[in-house]
């Protein structure tokens, strides 16, 4: 079982570098392409949106297919992906490639995480299923810096490209030797992957991922030009930036369970909101000085990451039932955040300059403690007239206690 869930984490660290690692070479993709900073945000947006709307439509789509079958579709459709925006000169065709891309990406990630609970038995299962996630916090903290150091060495963010594709061909290789049969899922339809989107409490709960990771990656997408005063252009430094912006987002992670579990979701989300929005609003400043620039990236790492385990610990309290679906929900938004903060970001290099998109991600981070506090107070509610209504079929000193945690 362990070599089975080590590839399955280095396809999740392939996918995961890929999503991070074009903000820090950015800039020379610009140039080489011959378009704006701005407008090569887009293939940011490109990846991101294919990914987030792709993933629900390929996981119904896939349902029958054989799991191995799947994983090797979707990981060489990822390396064409990578290898096309690696050779092609017009932006045009690039921004197809990650599209390209990202509909590889969609069709392993949310598949690997659901093989991995597969593959474990039930009293190991969380384990296996953090191992895997674990390819995500170390793409974050390895794969990123280690892309962005491999452009500038090299002097040729092309050279990134080819780096991403060969972890996912050395992913692939890893699934076709080492990946045993898995059974396939039970089959849920799209309509039925989808229909939480209608519950105000999901509906709320999503719309505050939304806005926070949309005001992060505001500043992400363009990390290499909101830094510069910092790394004087140097990718090298940018590539250790990201290396504590990454070790911090894997304390986040690994640290944001337990302080749910001794403080309950709310307090979690709330603090980590406020601490962000304060964080972002200081980025003009904060960012022009090495010391201070590791401060707020270490801040937003942690915080920014500490997020996502509670708004999934509220997401299946509101609604156990359809765990697996909200979680892939829950990612899914993130992407769409991810592809929607490219274009606000260009929007705010025009009207401003990039050292001022971090107080336009507070405003949205700031935005998103608005939603969590109506999606906490549409959960009480709701839970309160569940209890209610059990309340009357019980003698009143049986009647259970409502639980305020989310």
């Amino acid at each position: 079982m362990y070599r089975s869930l080590l590839v399955l984490t280095a396809a999740l660290f392939a996918i995961g570098t890929d999503s991070f690692v074009i903000a820090g070479i950015l800039p020379d993709a610009a140039h080489s392409l011959g378009v704006g900073i701005g407008s090569a945000g887009w293939l940011i947006t490109a990846y991101a949106f294919a990914y987030a709307v792709l993933g629900p439509v390929m996981a119904a789509f896939t349902a029958r297919w054989p799991r191995r079958t799947l994983f090797l579709t979707g990981l060489g459709i990822f390396v064409v992906g990578n290898l096309l925006t690696a050779f092609v000169p017009v932006f045009g065709v690039a921004l197809v490639a990650r599209a390209v891309a990202g509909l590889g990406g969609a069709m392993v990630s949310p598949t690997a995480v659901a093989a991995a609970a597969a593959l474990a038995r039930p009293e190991r299962r969380g384990r296996a299923i953090s191992t895997v996630l674990a390819g995500l916090s170390a793409a974050t903290a390895l794969g990123a810096p280690i892309g962005t150091a491999i452009g500038s060495v090299t002097g040729n963010w092309r050279a990134t490209m080819l780096f991403v594709s060969a972890l996912g061909v050395l992913a692939a290789a890893g699934i076709a030797l080492l990946l045993p049969k898995i059974a396939n899922p039970p089959l849920v339809p799209l309509r039925a992957r989808v229909a939480p989107l209608g519950d105000r409490r999901i509906g709320m709960t999503l719309l505050t991922t939304l806005l926070v990771f949309t005001g992060l990656y505001v500043v992400y997408s363009y990390i290499a030009e909101s830094l510069d005063r910092t790394t004087g252009g140097s990718g090298t430094t940018l590539a250790a930036l990201l290396f504590v912006w990454g070790v911090a987002a894997t304390i986040g992670t690994l640290g944001s369970g337990a302080l749910v579990d001794r403080l309950g979701a709310r307090r979690v989300i709330n603090t980590a909101i406020v601490v962000l929005t304060i964080d972002f609003a200081l980025l003009p400043w904060s960012s022009a000085h090495l010391g201070t620039s590791i401060v707020a990236l270490v801040v937003w790492g942690v915080c920014a990451w500490g997020l996502l385990t509670p708004q999934t610990h509220r997401l299946i309290e509101a609604m156990p039932t359809a765990a697996p679906m909200l979680t892939g929900l829950n990612t899914a938004t993130v992407y769409v955040g991810v592809s929607i903060a490219p274009p606000l970001g260009q929007v705010g290099i025009a009207w401003l300059d990039a050292h001022w998109l971090g107080p336009l991600g507070a405003a949205l981070i700031a935005l998103g403690l608005a939603t969590a506090e109506t999606a906490h107070f549409i959960i009480r509610r709701h839970q309160d007239h569940a209890a209610a209504a059990h309340a009357e079929s019980l003698p009143a000193a049986t009647a259970p206690e409502v639980s305020r945690a989310s």
